[in-house]
């Protein structure tokens, strides 16, 4: 057994569980009028309200004792210290200071970081500011009106759902574009309908050897050579091949020899270091294509959200803190109900790239199976499977399960009291029909639908008693499904970054309660070895490796003469 399940901690909550197995949150409810206005925290104006879950106060003070057990205060005082709390790799984990006020030190290795910090936060100001004003000019000297983000994981995940949120503020006129995927058909179809004259290229990536993302920057690099060489307009100058990359493509990178060898100016490189992991650097360079989106101001905005999640994270006591609560309520689920997946649902279409962000954010973090010794974890479980759309979506599709499944899944549901777009039709108040949505469904799902209460129904409109006793189990929703209600007045820039760094900061504290590593990712390196082992036997007529299992080496066989 290890040291977490032995802990007084753990096993109190073992017992506690057992006595609220049974109970129905309808009871809880009956029991405590006051539990809905106590039940809830507020950060400035976001609101979390987590009433609706099968705990009570008993329950919510053995997970802080829990949460006391496995030292989390230390645990955060040593992430904004700088230390090298990610140890498989010995580096500090510090994306916090991307968005720390200039005039706030923060440390890593003794250095301060706010002047490297904020050196390449003017770069980006500076880039951006020529792009969206049009003196960044083209080949062609035409301003640029789109801007493709060639990226992979992090590098794409992060800027393409904060581009996506906030569209309200960009304008119609410089258009942002994600490449991530290898398959050709993802740039294809991409830079169809684009003019490589007013196109310019963003390469993302920390080593500029990453294969997927550096195999479309050269697509990318010949499709653009080749559209400017038959372009109809006069080039502005006769120039190299260099040259013209030079004026169409910037790079988010660390290798600048490997940036100078690909054409792009040096000084259109920008930078970030070892300490910003690919999950949490959207606050970094990596935001570049954010801040040409919706300019520097707005940008600086996002950041100042997630500075203000750092700084209450950090100082509030646990009963206060979103992002512990929020994660001790995951441990109180995964753990002792053995619940294996959690739903983030954004009432917003804005938000319809928020659960796969932190899809990644979640499970590349704490899909862990062995601890900080590097010993097995055998008796209790790590890391959900995080998934979920938005609503009202997906009310018509996976709700099912939800309410009457056989799986308890916690839910997160995400909603703006206030939405950026005025009503498509006069009389058809969308926005209330969708806040209703959200909230019925919360209701919903906790209290369920009795059998006597579906009998009634059914009674009422008229059916026989024979069809009424066919039908009953059908119509029965058992309730007592938990999930928390974030709210906020409007998707701003500000919101936004706070609500992202509540959820990675959430990420971190599941992963010191489960004393996990949740900043390396080696469960990624596998796939990619064996990825370039196999792709020259599928390009060539190299005889297939007899390390491969008889199914692998059938289906490169069968490819290859499919291929031919």
């Amino acid at each position: 057994m290890s040291h977490l399940t032995d802990s007084p901690a753990w096993r109190a909550l073992v017992a506690h569980q057992r006595e609220l197995a049974d109970v129905h949150m309808r009871t809880l409810f009956a029991h405590d009028p006051d539990r809905g206005a106590r039940l809830r925290v507020q950060w400035g104006a976001l609101l979390l309200d987590f009433a609706k879950n099968r705990v009570t106060d008993e329950t919510m003070t053995l997970l802080y004792q829990l949460a006391d057990a496995r030292e989390l205060r230390a645990r955060i005082d040593g992430l904004f210290a700088g230390e090298h709390i990610n140890h498989t790799e010995d580096r500090a984990v510090m994306h916090m200071a991307l968005r720390n006020p200039v005039d706030q030190p923060a440390f890593v290795d003794g250095e301060d970081v706010m002047p490297a910090v904020r050196a390449e936060l003017d770069h980006m100001a500076r880039l951006s500011g020529r792009v969206r004003d049009g003196s960044w000019r083209g080949a062609t000297g035409e301003r640029i009106t789109d801007v493709v983000n060639i990226g992979i994981g992090g590098s794409d995940l992060g800027p393409v759902m904060v581009c996506e949120a906030l569209k309200p503020y960009q304008r119609p006129d410089l258009r942002v574009h994600f490449v991530s995927n290898v398959d050709g058909a993802h740039l294809g179809a991409t830079i169809a309908h684009l003019d490589p004259a007013t196109t310019l290229f963003i390469v993302a990536s920390k080593t500029f050897t990453t294969r997927e993302t550096l195999t479309n920057a050269h697509s990318a690099r010949r499709w653009l050579l080749r559209g400017l060489s038959q372009h109809p307009a006069q080039l502005t100058v006769e120039a190299a091949d260099a040259t013209l990359v030079a004026r169409h493509f910037v790079a988010l990178s660390t290798n600048a020899a490997g940036v100078a060898a690909f054409g792009i100016d040096p000084a259109n490189m920008l930078r970030f270091w070892d300490w910003v992991g690919g999950r949490y650097s959207l606050w970094s360079s990596i935001g570049l294509s954010i801040a040409i989106a919706v300019g520097m101001p707005q940008f600086e905005q996002l950041l100042a959200g997630g500075h203000d999640a750092d700084t209450r994270f950090r100082s509030l006591p646990w009963h206060q803190n979103l992002p512990v609560i929020l994660a001790m309520l995951g441990v109180w689920y995964h753990n002792f109900f053995h619940a294996e997946s959690h739903a983030i649902l954004p009432y917003d279409q804005s938000l319809h790239r928020f659960p796969a962000y932190f899809q990644q954010g979640d499970m590349e973090s704490n899909g862990k199976r062995v601890d900080h010794d590097g010993e097995p974890i055998t008796d209790y479980s790590t890391g959900p499977v995080v998934w979920g759309e938005p609503g009202t979506n997906g009310q018509h599709a996976f709700f099912q399960l939800l309410h009457q499944g056989t799986h308890l899944v916690p839910t997160d549901f995400l909603a703006p009291v206030e939405s950026h777009y005025g009503e498509p039709d006069v009389g058809a108040d969308h926005h209330a029909i969708l806040l209703a949505n959200c909230l019925a469904q919360t209701e919903a799902l906790m209290r369920g639908k009795t059998s006597a209460e579906a009998q009634a129904e059914l009674l009422a409109s008229g059916l026989s008693a024979t069809d009424v006793a066919a039908l009953l189990p059908h119509k029965v929703f058992p309730g007592n499904r938990p999930s928390n209600t974030l709210l906020f007045p409007k998707l701003t820039p500000f919101e936004l970054g706070r609500l992202i760094a509540v959820y990675e900061h959430k990420i971190f504290v599941q992963g010191s309660i489960w004393g996990v590593n949740s900043f390396d990712q080696w469960g990624v390196e596998l796939g990619k070895q064996l990825a370039n082992a196999i792709l020259p036997e599928i390009q060539g007529d190299e005889v297939v490796s007899v390390m491969h299992d008889s199914s692998t080496a059938g289906l490169i066989a069968w490819i290859r003469g499919q291929r031919r």
